[in-house]
C-alpha cells in the first residue's frame, strides 16, 4: 500500500478566466476504493488529468504509484482495428492472458477481442476497456463515468466487477453504484476537500447531519450578532449623551449639579465606551465564528415546470409495434404494446440497442418533429403507433454534440425567453461566469444541463427525455426527480439510473 499526496493544488485552462481547482490538498492510500462526487464543472476529470500529468499545474501531487486511466479514447482508425492489437497502445505491458481473465469476470465472449473494435455495442466496448485497465495489476486506476450510456444488465455486470477490485478512484454519478463500490469517498465540496469514509450514502447521511448543524450554528450566531448590535448601538448613544453634558449645565432646571460633577460624568462615559468596546470585540468574534459555516452547503433550489394538458387521455398508443432498419436487415423490436396516458411517466428500459431510442424518434416523426438528415427518418413501422396531432412534444437528446456558440445564439435558435432560460440554468448551479463561454468550452454535464434547461422553459403535453441524466451530478439528479414529483408531467423517457426509475416512474416498459 502507498499513499497519494496532493498539497496546495491550483490550475486553470489557459485563455480562462475561471480557476478549476483552488489550493486542494488531500492524502490517499492506493488500495481504497475511493468514489469522486463533485457538481459538474468542480474539475473531477481535471484532477484525474492531472494525476495522470497531462496538464501543468501549481503544487505538488506525490505517488509511489503509476496512474492509468479509463476510458482509453480510440481514434477513427482505431475503430476499424480490434481491441487485441489496441491493446499495445493502451497497456502495453498487460499481456492476452491477463486480459481474457478480466474479460471472463465481465461475463465477456473472448471473440469480442478480436472483432473490429465499431462492431462492438456501447457496453461490450467499456467493458473490454475495463479488463485491459485492470488486466495489469500495479497501477492506480482513474475511471471516469464508466455507466454512461449503458443498458440496467451491462450496468449490473461493471457495479460487480468493480466491487471486486481494489486501488482505483471512480467518477460517478450514480448513486446506486457508489453505494455498492466504494469504500472511502472524496468530495470536491464548494469551498474544502474532503475524504471520508464510507460509500456515498454513509456520505450524504453525514452531510446532512453537518449542514443541519451548521445552519443552527449560523442562526444561533445571527441571534447573538443581533442583540450585541443593539447593546452596543445603545451604549454607545448614552456614552455620547453623557459626553455632551459634561460642559455647561442650567443651574435651574439641574440644581443639584455643580462644576464638580464633571469628572463623575467623565468617568461615566469611559467605563460606557469600554463597554462598547467589549461589545465590538464579541461581535468580531461572532463574526469570525460564523465565516464559513455555510461554505460547503449545496442550496438545491426547487425547479418550476409547466406542463401544458392535453384534451385526450392517450397522450401515445402503441399496439403490436414492429421497428426495423430494413436496408440493415436489422429488426430491432416486435409485438410492442404500451400506452402513454395523461399523467404518466414512462421508462423504456431494455439492453443497448433494443430500439429505445429509435421508439422515442418514431413518436417525434409521427408528430414532424425529426430532422430530414436523422437516421431515425429511415425507420421500418409496423402495427399501430399513435400520436394525436395537436401534441407539443418538448425533447432532450441524448447526444449534445451539435451544441455550439453562445447561450445567446442557443436561445435564438429555439425562440426561449433568454431571461428565464438563464434563470433556470442558475437553479441549475451552472455559475454566471458560465454563461459568457462557448457552448463547445461546457463540460458534459454543463451541456446536458443546456438541454435539461431547454426542455423546462418550454410549456408542454409530452415530455420526450432520452437518457437525462448522463454526465448530471447527483445534486442535480435529486433536483430534477423532486420537480417531476411535485409537477407530475407526462414524460416518456429512457433512464438506466435505477434511484431515478423507482422515485420517478409510473410505468417501466421492458424491450
Amino acid at each position: 500500500m502507498a499513499q497519494i499526496s496532493v498539497n496546495k493544488l491550483t490550475f486553470s485552462y489557459d485563455g480562462s478566466a475561471d480557476t478549476v481547482l483552488e489550493d486542494i490538498s488531500f492524502h490517499i492510500d492506493t488500495d481504497w476504493k475511493l468514489g469522486l462526487i463533485g457538481r459538474n464543472g468542480k474539475g473531477k476529470t481535471t484532477l484525474l488529468n492531472l494525476l495522470m500529468g497531462n496538464y501543468e499545474y501549481r503544487g505538488t501531487i506525490t505517488a509511489g504509484t503509476r496512474f492509468d486511466y479509463f476510458p482509453y479514447s480510440p481514434s477513427r482508425d482505431d475503430m476499424e482495428k480490434t481491441a487485441e492489437d489496441l491493446r499495445g497502445s493502451w497497456k502495453p505491458e498487460a499481456e492476452q492472458w491477463q486480459i481474457l481473465l478480466q474479460m471472463n469476470l465481465l461475463g465477456m465472449d473472448p471473440e469480442c477481442l478480436y472483432r473490429p473494435f465499431r462492431t462492438l455495442s456501447q457496453g461490450e466496448r467499456t467493458r473490454i476497456m475495463l479488463a485491459v485497465l485492470f488486466a495489469e495489476g500495479n497501477e492506480f486506476l482513474l475511471i471516469d463515468e464508466p455507466t454512461n450510456h449503458l443498458d440496467q444488465e451491462s450496468r449490473e455486470i461493471v457495479k460487480a466487477f468493480l466491487a471486486a477490485k481494489k486501488g482505483f478512484i471512480l467518477v460517478s454519478h450514480d448513486r446506486d453504484l457508489l453505494d455498492a463500490v466504494c469504500d472511502h469517498v472524496l468530495v470536491l465540496n464548494r469551498e474544502t476537500v474532503e475524504v471520508q469514509a464510507g460509500n456515498f450514502s454513509s456520505w450524504w447521511e453525514n452531510k446532512e447531519r453537518k449542514d443541519a448543524f451548521a445552519r443552527a450554528e449560523n442562526e444561533k450566531h445571527l441571534r447573538e450578532i443581533g442583540k450585541l448590535k443593539t447593546a452596543a448601538d445603545r451604549s454607545s448613544r448614552w456614552a455620547d449623551k453623557s459626553e455632551r453634558s459634561k460642559i455647561g449645565f442650567d443651574p435651574v432646571k439641574e440644581n443639584d449639579r455643580s462644576i464638580s460633577t464633571r469628572s463623575f460624568i467623565g468617568a461615566k462615559t469611559k467605563k460606557m465606551q469600554a463597554r462598547v468596546k467589549s461589545y465590538e470585540r464579541r461581535l468580531d468574534r461572532e463574526i469570525e465564528e460564523k465565516e464559513g459555516l455555510l461554505q460547503d452547503i449545496e442550496q438545491v433550489r426547487d425547479l418550476k415546470l409547466m406542463p401544458l394538458r392535453f384534451h385526450k387521455e392517450v397522450l401515445v398508443n402503441a399496439d403490436g409495434l414492429s421497428l426495423c432498419y430494413e436496408k440493415a436487415g436489422r429488426v430491432l423490436f416486435e409485438g410492442l404494446r404500451f400506452q402513454v396516458r395523461r399523467g404518466d411517466r414512462v421508462i423504456l428500459s431494455g439492453e443497448n440497442g433494443c430500439g429505445k431510442s429509435s421508439l422515442l424518434k418514431a413518436v417525434l416523426r409521427k408528430l414532424a418533429l425529426l430532422p430530414e438528415d436523422d437516421p431515425a427518418m429511415e425507420l421500418s413501422e409496423r402495427g399501430i403507433l399513435e400520436v394525436p396531432s395537436g401534441l407539443t412534444v418538448s425533447f432532450v437528446s441524448q447526444d449534445t454534440s451539435f451544441l455550439s456558440g453562445s447561450l445567446t445564439d442557443f436561445c435564438e435558435a429555439r425562440a426561449l425567453d433568454r431571461s428565464l432560460f438563464l434563470a433556470v440554468l442558475r437553479q441549475l448551479d451552472l455559475g454566471r461566469e458560465q454563461f459568457v463561454k462557448k457552448l463547445g468550452d461546457f463540460s458534459e454535464g454543463q451541456k446536458k444541463k443546456v438541454l435539461i434547461a431547454a426542455s423546462l422553459v418550454t410549456p408542454a403535453h409530452l415530455y420526450i427525455w432520452d437518457e437525462p441524466l448522463n454526465y448530471i451530478d447527483v445534486f442535480s439528479r435529486m433536483q430534477i426527480e423532486k420537480l417531476i414529483l411535485d409537477f407530475c408531467p407526462t414524460m416518456l423517457m429512457v433512464e438506466h439510473d435505477v434511484r431515478f426509475q423507482e422515485k420517478t416512474a409510473t410505468k417501466i416498459i421492458r424491450l
